[in-house]
């Protein structure tokens, strides 16, 4: 008789959807019996990591029998003297998903609720289930932000408000003004989470970049990452800056040695690497002028992006094309999950890249 031992995951544990990422170009290939696919689906760094980075993660490999610094001394060090803050204000994590996963852990207990727009980063929702905590979502102002309504979905029972700025999958943005004005309206005592996973490529000179307010003690704790404009999602590391005593009680259950060795010189070396960074931005800013040039011209709908990826409606069912596009060996992310039906998410490639998109795309989607 086969059965399952041990004990039964509680109700809202096995009610969970589970994150599905981008397919990965090995699996593509197995599954369509092709070769030389491209992915635009993850919103990863076109131009790949810094040199300067991959140097340093090869000097670091005759140390991998050693554990790495557990409190990231140095990287930590970097960051404080880039975004102008503390070591004791920053928590760094396993990706900035880690992050996410620690507030919802340090903060929530069943029954409260965390507010968020709808749609959005799928792993706010799993983050604050997986605590027995209700997301209270709040549907977005078109392709923008609905501030207004947030702030308005806060009661004594919300302890985390979330962010994402850019937005993810709109690419559409926060600004400083409009934020300072939601912030007035929330409570103290909430958390309002920034997650700047795309800061580096927003363009207007108004979005909003939270940190310093993160920094200066306000109920603020803005998050990004190396997985996206530094060229690192292979090695999953990212960052918080907050008010110190939020830092000192997720650092209570940060996992040991979270950030691993090569993470850790890795994004030393990447933050350090400015000319990449500037090559990097300018790649994405021209490829999505690229698009919204051939899009524009061919009659197709956008949403104008502040982040490395595209919003793009089709006149057909979203996994269908999304399907299509796999065969012609395209890897894009249909918006389905996210609420978008009617809409797929491409990120900007390598000018080649962006050419075979676009000339696939009018060939399945027209």
């Amino acid at each position: 008789m086969n059965r399952i031992k041990g004990p039964v995951a509680p109700g809202h544990i096995l009610a969970l959807k589970p994150y599905v990422p981008g397919k990965p170009i090995e699996e593509l290939e197995r599954e369509y019996g092709i070769s030389g696919s491209i992915k635009l689906a993850s919103n990863e760094n076109p131009i790949g990591p810094s040199p300067k980075a991959v140097q340093a993660i090869e000097n670091t490999l005759k140390n991998l029998h050693r554990y790495p610094d557990g409190a990231s001394h140095d990287l930590t060090a970097a960051l404080a003297a880039r975004l102008g803050c503390g070591r004791d204000q920053l928590v760094l994590g396993n990706g900035s998903d880690e992050i996410i996963q620690m507030l919802c852990m340090a903060f929530l207990s069943e029954g409260d609720n965390a507010v968020m727009s709808d749609p959005a980063f799928l792993m706010y929702e799993i983050s604050v289930r997986t605590q027995g905590a209700v997301p209270v979502k709040v549907p977005l102002a078109g392709m923008d932000a609905d501030l207004s309504a947030r702030a308005g979905s806060v009661d004594e029972k919300t302890r985390l408000v979330f962010v994402n700025n850019p937005n993810n999958p709109t690419g559409s943005m926060v600004s400083t003004k409009d934020f300072e004005r939601f912030l007035e309206k929330i409570p103290p005592e909430v958390l309002v989470v920034v997650d700047e996973a795309y800061i580096e490529f927003a363009r207007d000179p108004e979005c909003l970049r939270s940190h310093s307010l993160a920094a200066s003690g306000e109920n603020v704790v803005t998050l990004r990452t190396f997985s996206k404009a530094y060229g690192l999602a292979g090695l999953r590391v990212g960052y918080g800056v907050m008010p110190a005593g939020v830092a000192r009680v997720l650092q209570r259950i940060r996992l040991p040695f979270n950030v691993n060795l090569l993470a850790q010189a890795g994004a030393i070396a990447a933050l350090s690497d400015e000319q990449h960074l500037a090559r990097t931005v300018e790649a994405v800013h021209q490829g999505l002028d690229v698009f919204y040039r051939e899009l524009s011209a061919g009659g197709v709908e956008y949403s104008p992006s502040q982040a490395n990826f595209l919003l793009v409606k089709v006149d057909k069912d979203a996994d269908d094309v999304f399907e299509a596009l796999l065969k012609e060996g395209i890897i894009v992310r249909s918006m389905r999950s996210y609420g978008f039906p009617n809409h797929i998410r491409v990120s900007v490639g390598l000018p080649e890249e962006n050419r075979r998109f676009l000339e696939a795309f009018f060939k399945v989607a027209a």
